[in-house]
């Protein structure tokens, strides 16, 4: 089959498309012909080998996940022996994980993170929703736990995860604002958002709005910044991806490092999570498609051996909503 692999830690031209072989599912695994993958934030760090700590993880010298890719969509090709909710010929869509290998022709996956793709979303929609989709719900449900009525500001909004988090706040019963650039507030606007802030006109972190609720995709204000957004009790959510700036040792992992260390000594709730692949997050996400709730914005399509550019375009700040690859 064919792949995208990756043998060196370095820029988009490390990805080549190659031939590999078809992998062999386990007892409790599925084989899936990938009709549809999504780039995300956490593709670019796992290309770059950045920030430096994340190397203990990925592989200190070298990627240990050879094939790049987490989301994905497409149909059941075969089945383990243990497998009893999927068949061959289901259309389902799923996140990998750290084990990556959605850049791929076809994927093996865990029959615990994979979930009938809703009525509602084409296989690239649904390719777009794993990872971004599961870091919104976990952000706003679980760690924020937002209620009905509460005011819930999204910094980032135009990103991948963004674009969710507003339509899932808004469906949790929030009063939503978006924090995004100019070109996006329309956007961001179409999604449901109450207000929406244009960072490069207005600092939503003045001080003269307060918020029940800051859920930070960005990483790039300080948390003093972040906290004066708060009302006296909020909660601050942080979940930075950021964009490739010629490397770093410790990257978003610094605010939230910062973030933990605050978080006994004040008033304010902050909160750091990870995502976390499973079945009950893209079921969940399948109801909100379903009931008209959360659709997948995809701002551009490419190709399987155009996953070099399409990472060139992630990584250079200028996509928005989701990155969509064609298999």
């Amino acid at each position: 089959m064919k792949a995208i692999v990756q043998d060196r830690y370095g820029p988009p031209e490390t990805l080549t498309l190659a031939e590999v072989p078809v992998p062999v599912p386990g007892p409790d695994e599925v084989l899936v012909r990938v009709e549809a993958a999504a780039l995300n934030a956490y593709d670019w760090h796992a290309m770059r080998g950045d920030p430096l700590l994340a190397r203990l993880a990925m592989g200190p010298s070298r990627p240990r996940a050879r094939i790049r890719g987490r989301d994905f969509a497409g149909r059941v090709e075969a089945v383990g022996a243990h497998v009893r909710q999927l068949r061959p010929g289901d259309a389902v869509f799923g996140d990998l994980g750290e084990a990556n290998g959605a850049f791929a022709e076809y994927v093996r996956v865990p029959e615990t993170v994979v979930a009938p793709i809703p009525a509602s979303l084409t296989p690239q929609q649904a390719a777009a929703l794993p990872l971004a989709g599961t870091t919104a719900l976990m952000g706003l449900r679980d760690a924020a736990r937002v209620e009905p009525g509460q005011r819930v500001l999204v910094n980032g909004a135009s990103g991948g995860v963004g674009t969710v988090a507003v339509q899932l706040a808004k469906a949790l019963g929030a009063t939503v604002t978006g924090v995004c650039r100019t070109r996006n507030v329309d956007l961001v606007r179409s999604l449901g958002a109450d207000h929406v802030v244009d960072y490069t006109r207005e600092d939503f972190a003045d001080g003269t709005r307060r918020h029940d609720v800051v859920l930070d995709l960005v990483g790039n204000r300080t948390l003093g910044a972040l906290r004066r957004a708060l009302t006296p009790t909020g909660t601050l959510v942080l979940s930075g991806g950021g964009v490739y700036r010629g490397g770093s040792v410790l990257g978003p992992v610094g605010l939230l490092t910062r973030g933990r260390l605050l978080a006994p000594l004040v008033r304010h709730r902050i909160v750091t999570f990870s995502a976390v692949p499973s079945r009950e997050h893209l079921d969940t996400l399948a109801a909100y498609a379903d009931a008209g709730r959360l659709t997948a914005v995809i701002d551009r399509t490419y190709a399987l051996h155009e996953v070099p550019e399409a990472m060139r375009y992630l990584e250079g700040e200028h996509a928005r909503a989701k990155i969509v690859i064609t298999v």
